[in-house]
């Protein structure tokens, strides 16, 4: 089963993510309609967990039960050597050029342990804090799939899958108007938004709409590209309109998981123009986009002050240029070579019938 059209909305949630941490005052981003959009675009992440979540369905679909220890190898495979990377990178970044050094946030952030310590998460490279998520979700998913996807009827999850991501939303929405948060940066504002368990509720959702996918709606393919153009809309006026309401943790899974099934199964122009070979690529380098982007902008940023360009347009794009070759030469250099090597160490194989990655 290959979905190549949902995969180039990776790369759209993460260059949407490296928009709203460098690009929100530079052309064209900065117009009002659309800074209000990016200010808030770091909900990417929301759609990595629920597409994470969906794709793992969709790939062990066919598996009557997971290999537990061949498919940790694996993930670790396409998470590990692109994340270490990173991490090392911006930390000879902090000790050569900012002459500061934390061994303490450094062993934490090789351990992926990050997230889990609330004062740390955003330590060393800050947008780290997602991959202890993804290595949490991983860690669960053999279990979930094995003891329970596999044996009970996916319509008996969608009740308490739907109160988990009802109770997540309360919650948060409650914290950040209570006397228990205390603002950013706090660790209270690192529980709320980075704390492994509180995105639970994401990978969940996605994990159900995967199972719905699988069993009632694979063979429902057909032009959906009028309800994706109105699904997008209704997500940028949400944004644009939050009313006081927080997306970061799941909220707008309303809008991202009926995106995520239409674009599936959409057969139209969007599904024509998603699939072609340099935006499935871009797909395939979101990771590296996304992983790479704070220690490629710390050092491309300090070489350009060295030759004293400090204009803000080319302080964004100059570097976003160097993110992305650098993106592409990582898949095609490291990332994928390493990931066939590790996958492909002494273990007992088993057959995997999906060409899905995963972020």
């Amino acid at each position: 089963m290959k979905l190549n059209q949902i995969t180039f909305t990776r790369f759209i949630a993460a260059i949407s993510i490296v928009i709203f941490h460098y690009g929100k005052d530079v052309f064209p981003f900065n117009f009002s309609s659309l800074l209000s959009f990016f200010k808030q675009a770091d909900i990417g992440v929301s759609y990595f967990f629920l597409l994470s979540g969906f794709i793992m369905i969709i790939a062990y679909s066919k598996e009557k039960e997971i290999n537990v220890l061949h498919y940790y190898q694996k993930r670790l495979a396409r998470i590990y050597p692109i994340y270490f990377l990173a991490i090392i990178a911006t930390f000879v970044y902090f000790v050569f050029i900012d002459k500061y050094i934390n061994w303490p946030s450094l062993f934490i952030s090789l351990l992926l342990l990050q997230a889990w310590l609330p004062g740390h998460a955003t330590e060393l490279n800050a947008a780290a804090w997602t991959l202890v998520i993804e290595l949490f979700f991983y860690s669960i998913f053999p279990l979930l799939y094995n003891k329970i996807y596999q044996k009970v009827n996916y319509k008996k999850l969608i009740l308490p899958i739907i109160a988990l991501w009802l109770v997540s939303q309360i919650f948060l929405n409650w914290f950040l108007y209570s006397k228990f948060y205390t603002g950013f940066p706090s660790n209270s504002h690192e529980f709320i938004f980075y704390f492994p368990l509180l995105h639970l509720n994401e990978f969940l959702l996605g994990n159900l709409a995967g199972l719905w996918f699988v069993k009632k709606l694979i063979n429902k393919q057909k032009n959906y590209d009028f309800y994706i153009l109105i699904l997008t809309i209704l997500l940028y006026l949400a944004i644009l309109y939050p009313f006081n309401l927080n997306y970061h943790n799941g909220l707008l899974a309303i809008i991202f998981v009926p995106l995520i099934l239409l674009i599936s199964l959409t057969t139209g122009l969007i599904k024509k123009i998603f699939n072609h070979k340099s935006l499935i690529f871009l797909g395939d380098i979101s990771y590296g986009v996304y992983i790479l982007q704070i220690p490629i902008f710390l050092f491309t940023r300090k070489i350009m002050s060295h030759f004293a360009i400090n204009n803000n347009t080319l302080n964004f794009y100059i570097p976003l240029f160097v993110l992305l070759i650098l993106s592409g030469l990582s898949y095609h250099y490291l990332e994928t070579p390493l990931r066939k090597y590790i996958s492909n160490l002494k273990l007992k194989r088993t057959r995997n019938n999906s060409n899905l990655e995963v972020l």
